[in-house]
């Protein structure tokens, strides 16, 4: 039963810390006053100043932020179909 429990405690850290990267991919980090550390969950700086200012800290730009890659343009351009004068 404790080994059931132990594998449980175990598997619950491991899926809990899955990706670290993805929590830091936002703009905008909020930096805690009493040096606790930061969080960078934060899409506009209006939403960061609004965690930050209840902890008495401030917002600064992510700089692990890679914002998303912009879709990739066709191959073929897009034709104008409208009908053409003679």
């Amino acid at each position: 039963m404790r080994l059931l429990l132990l594998l449980l405690v175990v598997f619950a850290g491991v899926a809990e810390t899955g990706t670290p990267a993805a929590a830091e991919d936002y703009p905008w980090c909020s930096e805690f006053a009493d040096g606790a550390g930061a969080n960078c969950g934060f899409t506009t700086y209006e939403q960061c100043m609004a965690t930050a200012r209840g902890s008495g800290g401030y917002c600064a730009r992510n700089v692990m932020y890679s914002p998303p890659v912009a879709a990739a343009r066709s191959r073929h351009p897009r034709r104008n179909h409208r009908s053409q004068k003679k």
